[in-house]
């Protein structure tokens, strides 16, 4: 953008690709006018050199603004949609809730943390997330002292 000067033409593939919404569009647009630089968009065939060619681009842009207001409209209801069904996003919990009683069990069992970890298939550090070592700061060796023997 810093290179162009008054008389160049500005190249672009697609309209949709420079801005989303029709204010950003028109300003980018109004700014290349004011520097004497023609704007072209080759897959929407806007030419900004012709009145025929502006009003198309003013069309063109309200277009892009539409589609893109009703992509995130649609994706919104999709999620509302998905949440209502009781899914919910992200990755699934590699620590089930069988998982860490396992880990608890184990671990007041006096099984190294690092075997409890490779067992269950999860890193140390995921073991300490989802098992913490007890408030005492005795370790794992009295998570049962501190978890309650009803988790077993």
């Amino acid at each position: 953008m810093d290179q162009l000067r008054n008389g160049d033409t500005l190249v672009v593939w697609k309209l949709d690709r420079r801005g989303r919404r029709v204010k950003d569009l028109l300003d980018f647009a109004g700014g290349l006018c004011d520097g004497g630089i023609d704007f072209i968009s080759l897959t929407d065939a806007i030419d900004t050199t012709t009145a025929s060619g502006r009003f198309f681009f003013k069309i063109m842009a309200s277009l892009a603004q539409v589609e893109r207001e009703l992509m995130v409209e649609r994706t919104q209801a999709g999620l509302r949609a998905a949440r209502e069904q009781g899914r919910v996003g992200g990755r699934q919990r590699i620590m089930t809730d069988s998982k860490i009683r396992s880990a608890r069990k184990l671990l007041c069992e006096g099984t190294p943390l690092k075997e409890v970890a490779k067992n269950l298939g999860v890193s140390v550090p995921t073991l300490y997330r989802w098992v913490p070592a007890s408030k005492t700061g005795q370790g794992f060796d009295s998570v049962a002292a501190v978890v309650g023997a009803r988790d077993f």
